[in-house]
């Protein structure tokens, strides 16, 4: 089984909620996917310092300005990203900004003058936990492709599942519906939705529980930092309204920044937290999902 925890909105606990089901369920051959390819944190809860293997990901391209190059300021002119510019006299490109769409190529009126490589779009890390596997993504500072970042993580926990190293894939999903949020809800069985008692976090619910809906995944709903706004009913008017499932209401527990601090588990740093006793809560229906 595929499950994925997902939000819409970025703080909400997605990562702190994941590590400590993981953890939890680590019997059960979990594959950890950090499919937050721009900003990779679970690796941080699930205590790893050091990677197991790492490796480029080329699916990016990126322009070269050589020394063809005639200074005609032609490429300056057509570049919509205003990726070049000019140092010393001499144009060049700026690797974070360029797209690679060719545009600058294409009319430049000397021949090689520019030049279209393929360039790194990011990285993929592997780590052999205390708790199972762990693959994690990277995106490079500028670079697209994030998606396609994500789809590769989950090809490899996918062939973890082939292989016996793992028996079910828990996905931790990046905060929006873009790219990333897409390639993570692509395939899976079941969503966890996370939000938290506030306007803002309902409305990037909304956006993530339509697009889960657009795959036809079903879909349950955990309140964290349940208490925090007293009076506020618009997550569970809009749970109501929807037939989603609550399935659990994680109390703020101070005790959550400093088990990230320690970079540990929740329900490992304070197992009898208000917090954790929760989360183990929570973790005995996913561990009926899983055995049934």
């Amino acid at each position: 089984m595929e499950i994925v925890i997902a939000s819409g909105k970025g703080g909400v606990g997605k990562s702190t909620f994941t590590g400590s089901l993981i953890s939890l369920l680590k019997d059960l051959k979990i594959a950890a996917v950090d499919a937050d390819a721009e900003a990779p944190n679970l690796h941080l809860v699930l205590n790893v310092e050091k990677w197991d293997s790492e490796r480029d990901v080329i699916s990016a391209k990126s322009a070269t300005i050589t020394d063809k190059c005639i200074n005609c300021g032609v490429c300056d002119n057509i570049c919509i990203y205003e990726a070049i510019y000019i140092e010393n006299g001499q144009h060049k490109i700026k690797e974070y900004l360029c797209e690679g769409c060719g545009a600058c190529k294409a009319v430049c009126p000397v021949e090689d003058a520019i030049i279209i490589d393929d360039t790194v779009s990011g990285w993929i890390r592997i780590a052999n936990t205390k708790y199972g596997p762990l693959v994690s993504a990277e995106l490079d500072v500028g670079k697209p492709n994030s998606g396609k970042l994500v789809t590769e993580e989950k090809n490899i926990a996918k062939n973890w599942v082939k292989e016996g190293k793992a028996e079910h894939i828990i996905v931790d999903s990046a905060a929006g519906i873009g790219c990333q949020v897409i390639a993570s809800l692509s395939g899976a069985n079941k969503a966890i939705l996370i939000a938290e008692p506030t306007p803002s976090s309902l409305s990037d619910l909304k956006r993530v529980y339509w697009l889960a809906q657009h795959f036809r995944i079903p879909s349950y709903l955990i309140i964290n930092k349940d208490g925090m706004n007293p009076g506020y009913r618009g997550i569970e008017d809009f749970a109501k309204e929807n037939d989603v499932e609550i399935i659990g209401r994680i109390p703020y527990d101070p005790s959550i920044p400093k088990s990230l601090a320690n970079m540990k588990p929740l329900v490992e740093y304070a197992p009898d937290s208000p917090a954790s006793k929760e989360i183990k809560r929570i973790a005995q229906i996913v561990r009926g999902w899983l055995n049934d």
